[in-house]
């Protein structure tokens, strides 16, 4: 495993204060903004939608290998600081599985994005023979807006992304920060036998999901609706975590538990291509400078002047113009965008049952 701190294959740890971030807007500011942008977007109107021609979701893209970051991209708060190996534990240990869930950046601003349902997502373990406990997450490196939204430097032509996340393990579970404001709450019993070959997925997992991905994006927000592409985050990591411990033989609780989502909607997206066809010698400089005139507006470290004037652009293009350009999978397409626009939930997704599969994890 990595050391604490840096990108790798292995990078696990405890999450802590470090250096000054790259240009990142406050969490609750954007946060404010998505809100502001779903209330503002229940009084437009529907537009309708094409017929299907590719394959949807869109799969997530996995690589073989995880690439350093450039040094542009610095986290205001350490990626993993106080990091472990995942241990070996003895076959016939049993080890109590916990869902941990508190409000996003709850060690900052408390139960401010909690009263939003704006949840972040862990796991902890505990093994009844050391009595030792973990914690397992999967987060940002950069923090939630450098994933969200790009940089635009001025001595680069494309817009620049700082967007990797990484699982992370430490020892220990925080009770006071996750049972305060949010949820610790026993899921189920395993045996080390199935801790241990569930940390060999969790390695290979994280060696090839290299980067977050924020919105899930559907047709419309009817049940059914067509999923254009899936979110990647910390709630899709413990999602696809309870799924390979049940697939290992693990019989989980019937509680109810829930997860926050972020949801864009639209008609069909248009692939726009990558950064070299956009944005190289040979691209399309008027698709290019609307890409960019688009991801202006989000750009950090605004004064409240500034920021107001932003949401109004923001509300231009996305509400009034309907458009929306997502990257994803390292390229760009473009969004239609489609009553209600865009939406906060915090919906129930049940615990799998032994040996079953869940769908677009």
């Amino acid at each position: 495993m990595a050391q604490a701190g840096r990108v790798s294959p292995g990078a696990w740890g405890r999450r802590g204060a470090g250096a000054d971030a790259a240009p990142v807007c406050a969490p609750w500011c954007w946060a404010s903004a998505l809100l502001w942008l779903a209330a503002a977007a229940a009084a437009a109107a529907a537009a309708a939608t094409g017929p299907s021609r590719r394959q949807w979701p869109v799969p997530y893209k996995r690589f073989s290998f995880r690439p350093e970051p450039d040094p542009y991209c610095q986290a205001k708060y350490t990626f993993c600081p106080t990091g472990s190996p995942i241990p070996v534990m003895k076959d016939d240990d049993v080890i109590e599985v916990f869902r941990l869930q508190a409000p996003v950046w709850e060690f900052k601003y408390g139960d401010l994005l909690g009263h939003l349902k704006i949840m972040h997502d862990a796991i902890g373990f505990r093994s009844t023979l050391t009595e030792k406990n973990y914690t397992m997450e999967w987060y940002e490196l950069f923090q939630l807006g450098n994933c969200t939204f790009p940089h635009l430097r001025p001595e680069m032509n494309a817009p620049f992304w700082c967007n990797q996340g990484a699982a992370c393990f430490f020892e220990g579970i925080d009770d006071i920060h996750w049972k305060e404001n949010g949820t610790l709450v026993l899921v189920a019993t395993i045996s080390g036998d199935i801790f241990n070959k569930m940390a060999k997925w969790v390695k290979q997992d994280n060696e090839t999901g290299i980067y977050y991905e924020t919105w899930t994006v559907q047709a419309s927000s009817e049940k059914g609706a067509e999923t254009w592409f899936e979110s990647y985050d910390c709630s899709k990591f413990v999602l696809r975590t309870y799924k390979k411990l049940a697939e290992l033989g693990a019989d989980f609780k019937k509680i109810e538990t829930n997860y926050t989502r972020i949801f864009l909607y639209s008609g069909e997206p248009t692939y726009l291509g990558n950064e070299t066809s956009v944005f190289g010698p040979a691209g399309n400089k008027t698709l290019a400078l609307a890409i960019k005139r688009f991801y202006y507006p989000f750009k950090p470290h605004l004064s409240t002047k500034e920021f107001l004037l932003s949401l109004l652009q923001i509300f231009d293009a996305v509400i009034i113009h309907r458009q929306f350009y997502l990257f994803y999978n390292f390229e760009y397409w473009f969004l239609p965008m489609k009553f209600p626009f865009i939406k906060i939930t915090y919906e129930e997704i049940p615990l799998p049952n032994r040996n079953r599969t869940l769908s677009g994890l």
